[in-house]
């Protein structure tokens, strides 16, 4: 209304206004605010062709919009904001579409955003910016409070006014369900353990009831490689398709199941209207992290992925508040690094507490974003948070179709980066673990057969001259293939790596998959598929998790990996949203720096106090 914009008012979820008892009378409401109204009810597609007539009527000029309604904000206010209107020829300076009279609202709240682009149109704009500080300043010695907050006030007053011309509640007010759901549910003692049963209700049957088409599709995934590597026979190309494609992109494929289930889970929340409470119950923890409680959003959306969660930071208000959210941001564990956590889970922990392990790791990740954020607001970024006003909706059933389409669209998500990036890191990774290749093998000392072998070994030089040496078979501790993996590109690359996590019991495999994790965190299930299934003479004769259970994890160093996993590096993709939404290497590298040195330190505390306890 204040941009002035043509509008027409969709009155939606009417059924639920008629079954209340309560009473809205379209024409009123649309000579009170200003456009046409149209009833409707979306989740059943009434109303929704007369909303879009209404509309092209409007957008077309075939009806007049009821345009011309203004929100009146007090004679003290709009005395301003004629003079920041008038006196500085505003339409001149702002030189766009913008109305005058919403830019001149947007300056005495003090809209960073707005209030930025226009010192941008120069001098004249500055005066006008300095102007509006002034006035500001004016407005709250006299009422004692921020213009903004003031605005506001006046906002929710035309509301209430409107609502009582135009809507009759029912002949009898009465606690409501969601009234008393509420008495439980946003309880300021029962509230947060609720949730968290939730929340571990959730990933429970993420874990058991993903478990059943997991087996299924690792089967299939099984057969396809072996039928693949028969036809194909025992060639490069064979090693391409088998090792790289089918046990990369297949070792990843596995866990579509568990990724549908979490967000079908999310998607009953959300539409339920639990989220909203949620919110509600987290904004004292955000108190006590000096963040806006608003910020509990862009949180909870981590969860689903970092990248919009960062972006979604904008609605904060001060730029200490979006740095602090960015920064703690990726320890919300997001859907990427699921198929890790199932992988590990599956593979070292009974499947009765395997979900629970799952919500620990979620919660190990909420619990260091309290203390990280807690330590950084105290330290680099000193400020105190701004209030947190929101309105809770009535609770919903949520509708079947709703939830499919969340459901559909995360498996689209999925299945793009399986075809896309996901495919091309397996086949990366597999080309590293192939070359450098032939090299010469003695045969065992006891042979009388001097001949050579050829295969695909190529050691590391170590005679400072480029050539390769001779490696005996005799060694019984290495295998042949594993002895060529370790000495290929990758394998060389991962024992650089690991001196520096050695320590935390990985060996240079982990390293390995944890450095191509960076670039998406389902790469470092794909990799471990690559390694670990390309290290058997035949490959896919055995799922990844049988293989991982040969390796020297254990149960222990497995739950440390998951937990480096969560902490570490971020993706590219979140990486290049920090940089845009801060706008400031400095950060963006300070960000990287500190979640991997934490990974590390959390890691090493796991395994280390973990065996002091004698959990090794």
């Amino acid at each position: 209304m204040e941009l002035d914009l043509p509008l027409v008012l969709a009155m939606n979820m009417y059924d639920a206004v008629e079954k209340s008892g309560a009473k809205i009378r379209l024409d009123k409401a649309a000579s009170m605010l200003g456009a046409p109204a149209v009833m409707t009810v979306g989740s059943r597609e009434i109303g929704i062709e007369e909303l879009i007539n209404a509309s092209l009527c409007v957008a077309e000029g075939r009806e007049a919009s009821l345009r011309g309604v203004k929100i009146p904000y007090g004679e003290e206010i709009e005395s301003h904001i004629e003079e920041i209107r008038k006196e500085y020829k505003f339409e001149e300076i702002i030189g766009d579409s913008t109305p005058s009279r919403w830019a001149a609202v947007k300056l005495l709240e003090n809209d960073y955003e707005f209030r930025d682009r226009l010192l941008k149109k120069g001098e004249d704009a500055k005066r006008i910016v300095d102007t509006a500080a002034e006035i500001r300043d004016h407005l709250y010695s006299l009422f004692k409070e921020d213009p903004s907050l003031i605005i506001t006030e006046y906002r929710y007053g035309f509301v209430s006014g409107a609502i009582r011309g135009f809507y009759r509640p029912p002949a009898q007010s009465r606690a409501n369900n969601s009234d008393l759901v509420d008495n439980i549910i946003t309880h300021k003692v029962l509230g947060l353990p609720v949730f968290f049963l939730m929340i571990w209700g959730m990933f429970q049957l993420t874990f058991t009831a993903g478990a059943y088409p997991m087996e299924f599709l690792d089967m299939l995934v099984g057969r396809l490689a072996n039928w693949t590597g028969s036809v194909l026979g025992d060639n490069i190309i064979r090693d391409l398709i088998v090792n790289g494609v089918i046990g990369g992109v297949g070792s990843v494929l596995v866990f579509l199941p568990n990724i549908l289930i979490l967000f079908f889970c999310i998607s009953l929340i959300e539409d339920s209207g639990y989220m909203a409470r949620a919110a509600f119950l987290m904004d004292r923890v955000m108190r006590m992290l000096g963040l806006h409680g608003k910020a509990f959003i862009p949180l909870l959306l981590g969860f689903g992925c970092n990248v919009p969660a960062i972006m979604a930071t904008r609605t904060l208000e001060t730029r200490r508040d979006r740095i602090l959210t960015i920064l703690i941001n990726p320890l919300m564990s997001c859907s990427a690094r699921l198929p890790v956590y199932v992988l590990l889970a599956g593979a070292f922990f009974p499947k009765e507490n395997a979900g629970t392990l799952m919500f620990s790791i979620y919660l190990l990740g909420v619990v260091l974003a309290v203390v990280m954020a807690r330590l950084f607001s105290k330290t680099i970024l000193k400020s105190e948070a701004s209030p947190f006003v929101m309105e809770l909706p009535p609770y919903r059933m949520p509708t079947l179709k709703s939830s499919m389409i969340h459901m559909w669209d995360r498996a689209k998500m999925f299945l793009k980066k399986m075809g896309g990036i996901i495919l091309i890191g397996s086949i990366v990774i597999w080309a590293l673990t192939e070359f450098p290749r032939p090299a010469k093998i003695l045969p065992p000392a006891d042979s009388q057969n001097s001949a050579t072998v050829e295969t695909g070994i190529l050691p590391p030089p170590n005679n400072g001259q480029g050539e390769s040496p001779e490696i005996s078979l005799n060694d019984p501790a290495i295998s042949m293939e594993a002895q060529r993996l370790k000495n290929s590109y990758l394998g060389r690359l991962g024992r650089f790596m690991e001196p520096v996590i050695r320590p935390l019991g990985f060996e240079w495999k982990i390293g390995v998959a944890l450095l191509s994790g960076v670039v998406a965190k389902e790469i470092v299930v794909s990799t471990l598929g690559v390694l670990y299934l390309g290290e058997e003479d035949e490959g896919g004769s055995e799922n990844l998790q049988a293989a991982l259970q040969k390796s020297e994890l254990t149960p222990l160093r497995a739950y440390a990996l998951m937990a480096f996993v969560l902490i570490y590096l971020p993706c590219l993709g979140t990486i290049a949203a920090i940089k845009r939404e801060t706008n400031s290497w400095k950060w963006t590298a300070f960000s990287m720096g500190y979640s991997t040195a934490l990974a590390w330190i959390v890691a090493f505390a796991i395994v280390n106090v973990g065996g002091l306890l004698g959990l090794g």
